[in-house]
């Protein structure tokens, strides 16, 4: 039940420097992909070093809140921010508690596992503990439009899994073992973080996704809620909550504003050749819908 304050206590917190301070919660937001570079909202630790030690930071805190919606991305890029996360809150001594939204998938699902406890809404996405690769084969479209591939290398296997070549089997069966290795790190990761609490059901470390009542029942995350309540009923229902991460422009509100100041660049006489096509901005917004329409999003 949420703790129910009196009237004279709710009085004095409001009096400047006399009053009882209420109970404070530092929400850091991590929205988006998670890759080293790239434009719009991508998680990185460098990105997000200063958002977490501003969140461990703030005076008199009871928790840090991770309000999470991430498909994934970079394994190590997942694993830096979580580190950085779980250093901070050891070395302060201050919990932290995973709030998923939409999905909290692959490497979304490896932040949520810095938390102490994970929460989510019940039409939340989670899990995905696997790892892919992916990408296209030309070897038939390159030879039907007469293009001949030219490619030198100083080392048997620098050249591996080249799209314009056919598949060679034992480049497959390295990627394999790449892919092997770093899955069961992702295993033995979710297993320290959860412990005890993780299931035997046989199907929690295939890659498969599971809403949030399924992902409950196989330890993958402690209760549904949100943060808003989750928070009231744990500290208060006075307590208040410190937004820690700037916003941030989406990759397609970026796109936009570049078309439009290269339009307004054409319309000048200083910059009459601007092109009104960042083709590199787009294939960033395509592979990052991409990402996202996995979990259909």
């Amino acid at each position: 039940m949420t703790e129910k304050l009196p009237l004279m206590k709710k009085i004095m917190r409001h009096i400047p420097f006399i009053g009882e301070k209420p109970p404070k919660v530092a929400v850091l937001d991590l929205h988006g992909i998670i890759a080293v570079g790239g434009r719009g909202k991508v998680l990185n630790l460098k990105k997000l070093m200063k958002p977490i030690e501003k969140a461990f930071a703030v005076s008199g805190t009871k928790a840090v809140a991770l309000r999470l919606n991430s498909p994934g991305g970079s394994p190590v890029q997942s694993r830096f921010i979580m580190g950085q996360i779980r250093a901070l809150a050891e070395e302060k001594n201050i919990p932290v508690l995973a709030f998923v939204e939409d999905v909290a998938a692959s490497g979304g699902y490896i932040l949520a596992c810095a938390a102490d406890e994970i929460f989510a809404d019940e039409s939340s996405i989670i899990g995905s503990i696997g790892v892919i690769s992916s990408g296209f084969g030309f070897v038939e479209a390159i030879a039907k439009i007469g293009v001949e591939r030219r490619v030198h290398t100083a080392g048997q296997s620098k050249s591996q899994l080249d799209p314009f070549k056919p598949e060679a089997p034992e480049q497959v069966e390295n990627l394999q073992a790449i892919l092997d290795a770093l899955h069961q790190q992702f295993i033995d990761l979710v297993k320290e973080r959860r412990g005890d609490k993780i299931g035997s059901q046989d199907d929690i470390f295939t890659g498969q996704i599971f809403l949030a009542e399924a992902a409950m029942a196989r330890g993958l995350i402690d209760k549904i809620g949100t943060l808003r309540a989750v928070c009231r009923e744990r500290f208060g229902e006075d307590v208040v909550f410190q937004d820690i991460a700037p916003q941030e422009k989406g990759l397609l509100a970026k796109f936009m504003a570049s078309q439009s100041e290269a339009l307004g660049g054409m319309m000048g006489e200083n910059h009459p050749s601007v092109s009104l096509i960042d083709p590199e901005l787009l294939l960033e917004i395509a592979e990052q819908r991409a990402l996202w329409a996995r979990y259909g999003l």
